[in-house]
């Protein structure tokens, strides 16, 4: 069977990557873009590093900034309006995954008007069209929303989070620069990265994995394994390394898929508002051991990335378990707590699983797991 792959078809990566925005634009004809960046970013000037080099360059822009955290069918509509509004030809997304999420959303409505129901673009959307072009410029080393095909929206109403993956949505460029990371603080940068060692451990060990994948996710495993600490010091080696890791994870997972964390983890955001890289992190540890029986030697492979030492000479079990002690370890180091006490109430377990049992990363989970199996893994960090 042929496995699809899906990439930007134009990247940009290291120290001032940004400064090439305007010649992109140009390059591509497009005269009226809408900044989507979030009011924590221009409150802060992180976005004005983009600004100034427009203005600079003599580019006439709008902007638009009603993105929440974790963002939010109206966050998306309202993008909508702002973008015929502004009369806009293309989208520069400025920040995280909840920029780049509401962009891609936007994206293909306007595009694909007959998705104007957000709630459409759940699953896998037959969209005909590609989005407006989209031009990201991701702010957090973590989420790689720059170079997927997926995206996710909060139905508040519902008190779900949905997913989805759509081939029209991937942004045209990314400019992934460390410097627009260098303000992220402590703790963000810690669970960003903890998400971007998500992906690349799911993606490893997911149905769909592939040699390629599998090339791109343990590459990802050691660059974040050996970046991820320096990062939380905002030490600039670990800002680039984390910047280039989160990324290569990104073009691994965005064409196999996730898993049983990632499907646990949206329902923690949605009812909690937890920022979602830290959900991710919590769960991680708890998702490798359910799984370990299905991953062949694929841990001996993800203990060799995260720097164990005579993986080779370890049992099965043994290696398998390094594996995870290594994450929880990294995850100790960056300041991840080890459970969900004080979060996660008994009362919204039954509801939690039955959400993470339908969302869309479940199914692509090595090993086949039920509703009562996902309350056991929620039930076990309590």
């Amino acid at each position: 069977m042929a496995t699809r792959i899906i990439l930007n078809e134009t990247s940009y990566h290291g120290a001032g990557a940004i400064q090439s925005l305007p010649a992109e634009l140009a390059a591509r004809a497009l005269k009226s873009p809408i900044i989507f960046s979030d009011p924590d970013l221009i409150k802060f000037g992180v976005t004005k590093k983009i600004t100034d080099i427009l203005d600079k360059a003599k580019v006439k822009y709008s902007i638009y900034s009603e993105i929440k955290p974790n963002p939010t069918i109206e966050n998306v509509k309202n993008g909508v309006k702002a973008f015929k509004k502004a009369k806009a030809d293309c989208i520069v997304a400025i920040g995280g995954g909840s920029s780049m999420d509401t962009a891609k959303a936007v994206g293909i409505i306007i595009a694909n008007p007959e998705f104007a129901d957000v709630r459409s673009l759940e699953g896998v959307a037959p969209t005909k069209k590609p989005s407006k072009p989209i031009l990201a410029i991701p702010t957090t080393a973590g989420t790689a929303a720059e170079v997927t095909i997926n995206y996710v929206i909060t139905d508040v109403e519902k008190k779900r989070k949905f997913v989805c993956v759509d081939p029209h949505d991937i942004p045209v460029v990314s400019f992934v620069d460390p410097d627009m990371m260098s303000t992220m603080p402590k703790s963000l940068t810690a669970f960003t990265g903890m998400d971007a060692l998500t992906h690349a451990i799911e993606g490893l060990i997911t149905k769909g994995a592939c040699e390629m994948t599998d090339m791109f996710h343990l590459k990802a495993i050691e660059i974040i394994s050996r970046s991820l600490r320096d990062a939380v010091a905002n030490k600039p080696a670990g800002r680039e390394g984390m910047a280039l890791g989160q990324y290569i994870a990104g073009m691994g997972f965005s064409n196999v898929g996730l898993g049983v964390d990632h499907a646990m983890a949206h329902g923690l955001s949605a009812l909690y508002d937890m920022p979602h890289g830290k959900a991710c992190a919590i769960l991680l540890p708890v998702a490798m051991k359910f799984n370990a029986a299905k991953t062949g030697t694929k841990y001996r492979e993800l203990a060799r990335a995260m720097g164990v030492k005579n993986v080779d000479s370890m049992k099965q079990d043994e290696y398998r378990m390094a594996a995870i002690e290594a994450v929880e370890k990294l995850a100790a180091d960056v300041g991840i707590p080890k459970d969900l006490k004080g979060v996660l109430k008994k009362e919204d377990i039954a509801f939690l699983a039955e959400s993470a049992f339908k969302d869309a990363c479940r199914p692509g989970n090595p090993r086949d797991c039920t509703v009562k199996d996902i309350e056991k893994l929620y039930k076990s960090l309590i």
